[in-house]
């Protein structure tokens, strides 16, 4: 059958194959809808050589079916199918859904903290939003004294004001240091014989990556150097410029006639002849009073704390005292210089010379006898800020005593938590690091005074 269709010019030819029941029956084995009559009425066309070819589509995948089995009602909603129970099995007798709970998951101690890999170290306390953090480093040794290795984070506890922290980072790495190293000038000849051939040693107890200042004190601090590279020729030039020969020891003679004080306007109205004060007047008993020397230790200490305020984040800032510990005529007092420390993150190490480093004056000095003044603060300062001295009398125990100091700081374990308090009230809050095993001591700081400082962004701001 053919058919003309008239057009614009042109004739086309079309040949009807099938009838329209076919086609239609076509349409529906194929998947495809009935065709209107629209549709009907144009039938399918072939094309004369000049025209497009119409492009073959390939027909659709049919469906498949899926494999359910039998569902048992109730199957899927008990805490034991939802693997809640560590006993919990298969219905079919297989292995349980969840391994069972170990005795360390089962303590009470939270979430895990961030442990970065090895290698990280100041890195990983790169804060990168504005929160509370506290970072607390701490040395732990065992009856021996000696430094214990090996601990994780739950071994430790941390309570700030005697409430457990969470802890949200856990690190061994060492940290750089940042050292201000301070020199006692007003010790006796023969101690400081024994400090000035001993401070060839002590460049060896660091590393390329600290940096050290020297700082000295006689009757008033002095800053030798600014912060220059631990190993570098400036070090060892102002190590070997900081060498004196100390002071003599002072004996005063009361028997003779200049040991008398001469009272002027005698009565109420008596004062000493300035001029032939010998003694710097006598006691409340009459008994005249010898003049002490002076030892600006805490001027010095506050000096160099002063300094290590001003360097980079990220670092361990670190005082480093090599005196005999004796403290007189200072302006500052203990009790200031021991906050500042404590605000600004710094702790107080030291080499101890002279007879505070023997043993019972030593002991004396550490338990500080009641309504007695202290002729060694040291220890007193390495207590307040986590740190440790090292006692030590003759010239080979001071050589060895730098490294055994630095080695000491350089595998310190440290923890840092967010606290809850606000940083801005300025409220000194106390810290206590427990270790979860016997016969060990724990050497961290008591406490800090927070800063708004430690608060404030740093870096790119990331969320958590």
């Amino acid at each position: 059958m053919k058919a003309r269709l008239e057009g614009m010019g042109d004739f086309r030819v079309v040949v009807v194959r099938n009838s329209v029941l076919a086609g239609a029956l076509a349409c529906m084995m194929a998947g495809q809808p009935a065709l209107t009559q629209a549709q009907q009425d144009v039938p399918q066309q072939q094309t004369i050589p000049d025209g497009p070819k119409p492009q073959t589509i390939p027909d659709a995948p049919n469906p498949q079916g899926l494999p359910v089995g039998p569902v048992t009602p109730g199957a899927g909603t008990t805490p034991e199918s939802n693997g809640d129970n560590s006993a919990a099995r298969a219905q079919d007798g297989g292995v349980p859904s969840r391994l069972p709970e170990s005795a360390a998951q089962k303590q009470d101690d939270g979430p895990p903290p961030e442990i970065p890999t090895g290698g990280q170290g100041p890195d990983a306390f790169t804060l990168r939003v504005q929160t509370n953090f506290v970072e607390v480093p701490f040395t732990v040794k065992d009856n021996k004294q000696r430094l214990v290795p090996g601990l994780t984070w739950r071994d430790v506890r941390v309570y700030e004001n005697n409430l457990r922290q969470k802890l949200d980072l856990f690190t061994v790495d060492p940290f750089p240091l940042s050292v201000a190293l301070v020199i006692d000038q007003s010790m006796t000849y023969d101690n400081m014989a024994k400090v000035n051939n001993s401070l060839s040693a002590l460049q060896g107890a660091f590393t390329p990556y600290d940096e050290v200042s020297v700082f000295t004190y006689n009757n008033g601090p002095k800053m030798q150097t600014d912060f220059t590279g631990a190993q570098s020729a400036r070090l060892e030039a102002v190590l070997e410029r900081s060498k004196v020969t100390g002071r003599e020891p002072i004996y005063y003679d009361t028997t003779g006639p200049l040991g008398q004080n001469i009272n002027i306007n005698g009565g109420q109205d008596s004062h000493t002849d300035p001029n032939t004060n010998a003694t710097h007047g006598t006691s409340i008993l009459g008994i005249q009073n010898v003049p002490r020397d002076v030892h600006t230790l805490n001027d010095a200490i506050l000096a160099a704390g002063t300094a290590l305020s001003k360097t980079k984040t990220g670092r361990r800032r670190i005082i480093y005292v090599i005196s005999d510990g004796r403290e007189y005529g200072s302006t500052a007092k203990f009790s200031q210089v021991v906050k500042y420390l404590n605000t600004n993150k710094i702790a107080v190490y030291g080499t101890l010379v002279g007879d505070s480093s023997l043993p019972v004056i030593g002991f004396l000095d550490r338990i500080h006898l009641p309504l007695q003044m202290r002729d060694n603060i040291l220890p007193a300062y390495a207590n307040a800020t986590g740190g440790n001295f090292d006692g030590e009398f003759r010239q080979k125990g001071i050589e060895t005593s730098f490294a055994k100091i630095a080695e000491e700081v350089r595998t310190q374990y440290t923890v840092g938590y967010y606290t809850h308090e606000p940083f801005i009230d300025g409220k000194y809050r106390t810290l206590e690091v427990k270790v979860l095993r016997p016969n060990l001591t724990v050497i961290a700081k008591k406490g800090y005074y927070p800063t708004a400082a430690d608060s404030r962004p740093t870096g790119v701001v990331s969320v958590k």
